[in-house]
């Protein structure tokens, strides 16, 4: 069986898989070129469908820079959109209509006539007439090229919800309840985000000549494998594809995790053995059979697709034993490193006993919902403390929230400033965006609760840095773009601390997340900064602030949280108070953040203890990560 067959074998739709989103929409984009300059030299029109939200961004960037520098021309194209929120103005600063001339048609030669995206607009007892009509349209321009699609977390394809058929259409749909929560952040809170849209259907999508699905970040790993390993299913539509005769999933690595090729290798071909590789085999081994690592033996692996393995590398209990001693070893009271003890086997040095550390959070309360207890630690081991918030996070703070604290600020005297805000948030009107002093002054909420969840973690104010990147300054979530000032500043603020240890989040989120957007400047400001003296002594740790732990065969630092530390993280993220229901979440019947967040905690900790290890009341985890590799080590 070669790697092909045996990925057969599990995969329904073919997927390709890219190292990161930009790879993956360059081979997009140059396939999109080829077809629309080849219907062009026919003298032919080509119609092209389009998705919206932040997994088509990159792409879209790409065909602006083909337009531009590469003189790719649009001039033939027709475009049809997936869809709209309905209820919402074209005016709106969230509606799709918007988003698309931001993204893409004002920067393409794309003629206005040619521009299709259904009505949110129109009259509830009109929509059905504009939705036939919209189905006739496409019918009219010889139906659908190419289809791009986005992919959400409820396994919706357009706007299409669980629940919608194969051969729906056009037409007004109510929206999941996770979808909107997904939205609540650009919206400025779930209250504020339609209930209905207007969507293509799965059948109209499914008419579509060729289809891509695009799908970056962790956090579409698992419902991309079911919609491409699992059998079609309505609550599922994005399943449906399988049916489709000519559709490619497009992925990075962080979107295809869950696949069982890159999850599972060993069984679909023969791999590489490598330290990782088989940690992690004998990990999910243990995990699958519930025995802990030490009582596997030879027959649980030839009976479960790890007979090479234990061939090659057996028998199994010494196996056993190298593994347990693995995954022990990542296991740490001392995230900065003990001192005067012998630290051959532990994640972090000892020396220097007293280390400088910089914490870097995309937003405010990324920090404390990954590593409150390991701040914790590290604060009450006497190290010195940096926690640099690199974006202000005004964007997420709700009208509602704002009002609170200027109604507060009036109420104790404080008129100029309150009075002001006041004003502001009473004319403001459904398309209006935050003023900059509206968005400052939602700047100081978020500090305040910064600085009073810190206090929870044993920090005073004087270890925070707040940086405000100009890329979160001047844009609005799913709009950013870095640029040479965001590195600056944090190059700057490296050079400064000139750390032994720094934490940092969003490796692997979607690329148009602030998160993302904070690592890829992060990213270039450390690799410009790697040749320094002090930066050969400095680890880099990733942490998730996503609400997906790393997997056990990844960890390589694991900091025990007792009873009270999981309390006093609690509390740290319950200080977020603008925050509590603005959060994307996980399980919409756990909603609360330091809930989920725990949780997650505590789960870990089972995960020990189910491999035979030390049982904890919660675990907080950690990769190195290799600046000149871009990977863990």
């Amino acid at each position: 069986m070669n790697e092909r067959s045996g990925q057969e074998l599990y995969e329904r739709i073919p997927t390709k898989v890219f190292e990161d989103a930009q790879l993956a929409v360059g081979q997009v984009a140059r396939e999109l070129a080829d077809a629309i300059r080849k219907r062009q030299f026919e003298g032919n029109p080509f119609v092209l469908g389009l998705a919206t939200g932040s997994t088509p961004v990159p792409l879209y960037r790409e065909l602006v820079r083909l337009h531009r520098e590469e003189g790719l021309s649009f001039a033939n194209v027709t475009s049809f959109n997936l869809d709209e929120y309905f209820g919402i103005d074209s005016r709106h600063p969230e509606s799709y209509y918007r988003f698309m001339r931001e993204q893409l048609f004002d920067h393409i030669d794309m003629p206005e006539e040619q521009i299709n995206i259904p009505q949110g607009s129109v009259e509830r007892e009109e929509v059905f007439e504009a939705c036939q009509a919209y189905e006739e349209k496409i019918a009219a321009c010889g139906g659908i090229d190419v289809q791009i699609l986005g992919i959400g977390r409820t396994g919706h394809i357009g706007f299409n919800e669980p629940g919608s058929g194969p051969n729906s259409r056009t037409r007004l749909v109510t929206l999941d309840r996770l979808t909107r929560l997904d939205a609540a952040r650009d919206f400025q809170g779930e209250h504020n985000v339609p209930r209905y849209a207007v969507t293509m259907g799965v059948g109209t999508i499914m008419d579509a000549r060729k289809v891509y699905l695009l799908a970056w970040g962790r956090s579409k790993a698992e419902v991309v494998k079911a919609a491409v390993e699992d059998a079609p299913v309505e609550s599922l539509p994005a399943s449906f594809l399988q049916a489709h005769k000519d559709v490619s999933f497009i992925l990075d690595t962080a979107s295809a995790s869950e696949l069982t090729r890159c999850k599972y290798p060993w069984l679909v071909g023969f791999p590489e053995w490598t330290p990782e590789l088989v940690r992690k085999s004998v990990t999910h081994l243990s995990l699958k059979l519930g025995k802990p690592l030490l009582k596997l033996v030879d027959k649980d692996y030839q009976e479960n697709g790890l007979s090479e393995l234990v061939t090659e590398q057996g028998p199994a209990y010494g196996l056993n034993i190298r593994v347990f001693n693995e995954v022990q070893h990542t296991i740490t009271g001392w995230p900065g490193g003990k001192p005067d003890a012998d630290d051959t086997y532990r994640p972090e040095r000892a020396s220097p006993a007293r280390k400088r550390v910089l914490v870097l959070s995309p937003e405010p309360q990324d920090d404390v919902l990954s590593m409150a207890a390991t701040l914790s630690r590290l604060a009450a081991h006497g190290h010195e403390l940096t926690v640099a918030y690199l974006t202000s996070g005004n964007l997420g703070v709700p009208d509602e929230e704002a009002n609170w604290a200027a109604d507060l600020m009036l109420e104790a005297g404080d008129s100029s400033l309150a009075s002001e805000v006041l004003q502001e948030l009473e004319a403001k009107g459904a398309f209006s965006e935050d003023s900059p002093k509206l968005r400052k002054f939602k700047s100081y909420i978020r500090r305040n609760e910064a600085r009073a969840s810190l206090e929870m973690c044993g920090l005073g104010k004087d270890c925070i840095r707040f940086l405000d990147l100009p890329f979160y300054e001047n844009g609005r979530y799913r709009r950013f773009e870095i640029g040479e000032a965001d590195v600056a500043a944090m190059r700057a603020l490296i050079q400064a601390v000139k750390p032994h240890q720094i934490f940092v989040t969003g490796e692997a989120a979607d690329p148009s997340s602030v998160q993302a957007k904070s690592f890829s400047v992060f990213e270039a400001a450390i690799r410009s900064l790697s040749e320094e003296t002090w930066f050969e002594d400095c680890y880099v740790w990733l942490y998730r602030s996503d609400g997906r732990e790393w997997e056990i065969h990844q960890v390589e630092m694991s900091v025990p949280c007792s009873p009270d530390e999981a309390k006093a993280k609690a509390q740290a993220i319950y200080q977020h108070r603008s925050q509590r229901s603005q959060l994307p979440v996980m399980n919409p019947e756990q909603s609360e953040a330091w809930e989920q967040a725990i949780q997650r905690n505590r789960e870990t900790a089972a995960l020990y203890d189910k491999l035979g290890l030390a049982e904890y009341e919660a675990i907080e985890c950690f990769v190195r990560w290799n600046p000149r590799k871009g990977e863990g080590q």
